[in-house]
């Protein structure tokens, strides 16, 4: 007879909290700005890193 060994399964790691500003994807969209003195914002959009999370989508505390 053959001894039936129980799988050992290891508990996942849980997800860290999603970043609310950027919700997760580490990139946030800013308005293009134009002009030296007054800097009038235009349709355009441009994207950049997210300033809370620093890119990562993970919120930080």
């Amino acid at each position: 007879m053959t001894a039936v060994t129980a799988k050992k399964t290891t508990p996942h790691k849980p997800h860290p909290p999603v970043c609310p500003d950027c919700k997760g994807a580490g990139e946030i969209t800013e308005t293009v700005r134009v002009g030296i003195r007054k800097g009038r914002a235009t349709d355009d959009q441009q994207s950049a890193l997210c300033p809370k999370c620093w890119g990562t989508g993970e919120a930080t505390d």
